[in-house]
C-alpha cells in the first residue's frame, strides 16, 4: 500500500472492522496475512505459519484498540516481529546450531542456503538481520520494534551479518 487513496481505503476497512463488518474483516485478513508471513517467517523459521497465525489472532482480538487506523501496517508489524521472537524462542530450535556445522556450498546434497544459515542464528540475530537487511528499518525502528536500545541493534546486526558471511561462506 503506498499511495494515499489505498491507504485512505485500509482505514476504511479498519474503521469497518473495528465497527463488527465481517466483510471488512475478511478483507483485512487477506490483505494483511502474506505481509506477516514475510515478517514471521524468516524470524520463526520452520514455525513461521504458527508465528504468523499468532500474530494475526493478537492483531484481530486488539483491532479496536488501533487509534490511527493509518498506522495499521506499522502496528501490526510490531506484533508479527514480537510474535515471531516469542515463539522462535519458545522452540526447541532456539538454541542455534554451531556454525561450523554448516555445509560447504559447493556440497551438491548439502547446499546450504539462505534458510539454512538463519536456522543456525539466534531468534534476536534473525530478527535485527531480517528487520535491517530485509524490511529496510533503520536502526531506531528495529530498536523501538524489538524495545532494546539502538547500540544493541548495532551489535546484533554487526554479530548477526558477520555469522551469517562466515556460514555462507564455508
Amino acid at each position: 500500500m503506498t499511495t494515499t487513496a489505498d491507504l485512505d481505503v485500509v482505514a476504511a476497512l479498519v474503521r469497518s472492522a473495528q465497527r463488527g463488518d465481517r466483510m471488512a474483516a475478511s478483507d483485512l485478513l487477506d490483505l494483511l496475512t502474506p505481509y506477516i508471513g514475510r515478517l514471521c517467517g524468516p524470524i520463526a523459521l520452520q514455525d513461521g505459519p504458527d508465528a504468523t497465525q499468532e500474530a494475526l489472532i493478537v492483531i484481530f482480538r486488539n483491532l479496536g484498540q488501533l487509534r490511527e487506523p493509518g498506522a495499521l501496517f506499522g502496528w501490526a508489524r510490531v506484533i508479527a516481529v514480537r510474535e515471531a521472537v516469542r515463539i522462535a524462542r519458545k522452540a526447541a530450535r532456539a538454541v542455534p546450531d554451531p556454525l561450523d556445522d554448516v555445509p560447504a556450498r559447493d556440497d551438491p546434497q548439502l547446499a546450504a542456503d539462505v534458510r539454512d544459515v538463519l536456522e543456525r542464528l539466534s531468534p534476536a540475530h534473525r530478527a535485527v538481520l531480517v528487520l535491517r537487511d530485509l524490511e529496510g528499518l533503520d536502526e531506531r525502528s528495529v530498536s523501538a520494534l524489538l524495545g532494546v536500545p539502538e547500540p544493541t541493534v548495532r551489535t546484533r546486526l554487526f554479530r548477526a551479518r558477520r555469522n551469517f558471511r562466515k556460514a555462507w561462506g564455508r
